[in-house]
């Protein structure tokens, strides 16, 4: 078998990334928006000589929403499932209840064929090592302040919160994130933000956010307003459909992938070294209360982050 660019990115994922052997049962699922990379994972599973399924399904509304029953069943039986969706699955009850398990999930929310080669082509030795020693500052730090010259201001508090380190090194029963992947974030404290930030990057559902950001206005922990054209209309639409609870601030996040390029997908440009974003919705899988079916990140780009009042980011710069 004559490997392509694309067939060499799954092989980085399956035996790198998620560490799949022989013995083990390996799951794919996916949807018609991207099988080419769901057909591609699964027929590579096979050349590498491991027993494995094909499921494809129809691509579903929103981030965040469960998959069928027969589906999230399906999960709790392999060794390993690779999720790649058009829609995100990492954060519904499906992968939470597969990983309580055991199960090592990986999840390719919104993948595409050039995202998965450009992602999967980084050192996850060295994503690995930068997001555990984020990881470890994260969880020494109570108060954080973010600003950027686009207008953010705003502050928040992540004391006694685990932070999860998203290192592409999913080898242990149980382990999990995005591939590709690259960023340590963690859930702040439910009504601790306030302030404001402006989505000058990228936005889930809507894409590259172009000449006119968002602003978004932020009171004891929730959207209290959002302003800024046709995508900020958008962005209010998706998140009224589900309440209150989608404005809960539910993820701090910071990039750690150098390969990594802002192009509109979220899944690749959360990821970008040098930006933070901010979600709103669904904080649940990462250790909050808030369960609601829709999780939607916002990049920031330059922006100067402060830990405890100590800068760890200025401008983009990490100095971690």
């Amino acid at each position: 078998m004559k490997l392509t660019k694309l067939d060499k990115a799954c092989r980085i994922a399956i035996v790198d990334c998620m560490a799949a052997k022989k013995i083990e049962k390996i799951l794919v699922v996916t949807d018609e928006l991207t099988n080419e990379i769901g057909k591609a994972l699964y027929l590579n599973s096979l050349d590498l000589g491991l027993e494995s399924l094909y499921v494809e399904i129809r691509s579903w509304e929103t981030h965040g929403q469960e998959p069928p029953r027969y589906v999230s069943e399906l999960m709790k039986q392999f060794d390993v499932v690779l999720l790649p969706t058009r829609k995100s699955l990492t954060h519904t009850k499906a992968r939470r209840d597969a990983s309580k398990l055991g199960v090592r999930v990986a999840t390719f929310p919104g993948i595409t064929t050039d995202v998965m080669i450009r992602g999967l082509s980084a050192d996850y030795k060295k994503i690995a090592a930068l997001t555990l020693k984020m990881k470890k500052i994260f969880e020494r730090t109570d108060d954080v302040r973010i600003t950027a010259p686009n207008g953010t201001d705003i502050s928040l508090k992540i004391g006694g919160r685990t932070a999860i380190a998203s290192k592409g090194l999913f080898h242990k029963k149980g382990e999990g994130g995005n591939l590709p992947t690259g960023e340590t974030f963690a859930a702040p404290i439910e009504g601790s933000a306030n302030g404001v930030f402006v989505v000058d990057g990228s936005m889930s559902g809507i894409g590259v956010i172009g000449a006119q950001p968002i602003k978004i206005e932020v009171e004891k922990g929730y959207a209290t307003k959002i302003t800024g054209g046709a995508k900020a209309k958008k962005l209010i639409q998706m998140l009224d459909q589900h309440g209150k609870k989608a404005r809960n601030i539910a993820e701090l996040g910071i990039g750690a992938n150098d390969k990594a390029k802002l192009n509109g997908n979220l899944l690749e440009d959360e990821k970008v070294l040098g930006t933070v974003h901010i979600a709103l919705g669904n904080n649940i899988t990462m250790g909050g209360s808030v369960n609601v079916p829709i999780h939607l990140d916002g990049v920031i780009t330059k922006p100067t982050v402060y830990f405890d009042g100590k800068v760890v980011m200025e401008n983009g710069k990490l100095l971690m």
